[in-house]
């Protein structure tokens, strides 16, 4: 497969506006950005991971294409603007794809309006279904940076922004391109709070992967870009693995079989040794049957590699997981001290666990080299991607 690179890098999250300060947030285990809210749930608060910097306005032209989640991934797409703007000049408008993930899309946007007609039995003025589309994302990318080439949005929940890098780089393979835009962005919003909350899945309080206390996930918001090509950069893609075990419409294979061989994938890829993965991004929802087959996979392929949940920091931003970690694990390989992101729980093992190294607070692995993340979706739906730290 041809090597691709991860060339810039643009995130916004509850950690904060910025690689910059994302990564201060980061490396020093700040879960400040969780906070009970309400309005998602009726009559009680939930725990929440929310975007509080302000969001940058939608260009008057581009107006059709306004919801909170295309000014979530503007914020994010304006840090590396100038870099995307001379990948344009260098290959051309037509030579620049945008492969973009989402599963609210914008959703938040139009819930009043369908809160009023199921109230009075019509829309408001202005409703717009289309806000809600899924393919929004992409074309409203390719639109703000003129472009002509291929542009499609992935919504396999929890995995879609991870996957967007998989199709990126078949697109550069077979030459349908030189670079693309990928990873992605979701927004809080009732709709899914209140179907996971139909699952008895939420966490009252900060979520709490691998403890043996563990009691349900976190929701979170956040967008993360990376301008990807075949260019040399410090951060190549290594390896993918993907896998659908469909063992259940929401209830992963207790036996982590897809998770561990979506893992595996990733490795026999990147033609690394598993004593070769320095860090490892955890799914980590702090669900009783996620961590538990997570734990069983990683324990059995990885062993004792460092690893951790950075859910407790940002909640889990669904279909902007997968990038947003892809990106904690760039900021890492980056990190000059070699700081790994640390495990936030409350310490107590889970006995019925193995034994995985969750990373302490402070420590750092100037060593290491490679990186893997997990995404795990609805529908046993499986990505784990490496990225690796190259000379340049």
């Amino acid at each position: 497969m041809t090597a691709v690179y991860l060339n810039a890098l643009g995130l916004i999250n509850p950690l904060g506006a910025g690689k910059a300060a994302v990564a201060r947030a980061l490396f020093a285990g700040d879960s400040s950005g969780m906070k009970p809210a309400a309005g998602f749930l009726t009559e009680q608060e939930v725990m929440v991971g929310k975007v509080t910097a302000p969001l940058p306005e939608i260009p008057k032209s581009l107006e059709k294409y306004d919801s909170r989640n295309n000014r979530m991934l503007l914020a994010a797409l304006q840090e590396i603007e100038p870099d995307i703007r001379a990948a344009i000049e260098t290959y051309g408008a037509k030579r620049v794809a945008v492969v973009l993930g989402t599963s609210t899309s914008g959703i938040s946007d139009n819930e009043p309006g369908i809160a009023e007609k199921v109230k009075t039995g019509a829309f408001p003025d202005g409703f717009d279904y289309d806000r809600q589309d899924n393919a929004s994302l992409a074309l409203f990318a390719r639109s703000y940076f003129g472009l002509e080439g291929l542009a499609m949005s992935i919504s396999t929940a929890c995995t879609s922004s991870a996957k967007t890098l998989t199709s990126a780089r078949r697109m550069i393979a077979a030459g349908l391109c030189d670079a693309a835009i990928v990873g992605g962005a979701d927004t809080l919003c009732r709709l899914t709070l209140n179907g996971f909350g139909s699952l008895d899945l939420l966490s009252p309080t900060l979520c709490n992967p691998f403890s043996r206390n563990r009691n349900g996930i976190n929701i979170g918001e956040g967008a993360a870009v990376f301008l990807m090509s075949r260019e040399k950069a410090t951060v190549r893609v290594a390896g993918i693995g993907e896998t659908s075990d469909a063992h259940h419409m929401s209830t992963p294979d207790p036996e982590g079989t897809g998770a561990f061989n979506a893992m595996r994938r990733a490795l026999e890829a990147s033609g690394l040794a598993p004593e070769d993965i320095g860090y490892l991004n955890l799914h980590g929802t702090a669900t009783e049957l996620n961590d538990s087959m997570e734990a069983k996979a990683a324990f059995e392929l990885l062993g004792k590699v460092p690893c951790s949940s950075t859910k407790p920091l940002t909640g889990h931003t669904l279909g902007a997981a997968g990038s947003t970690e892809l990106a904690f694990l760039w900021l890492a390989l980056k990190e000059e001290s070699g700081a790994l992101p640390p495990h936030v729980w409350d310490g107590e093992a889970d006995p019925e666990l193995p034994p995985v190294n969750l990373v302490a607070a402070g420590t750092c692995a100037p060593e290491a080299r490679a990186m893997m993340t997990n995404s795990f979706a609805f529908g046993g739906n499986n990505i784990s991607v490496i990225l690796s730290r190259e000379e340049t």
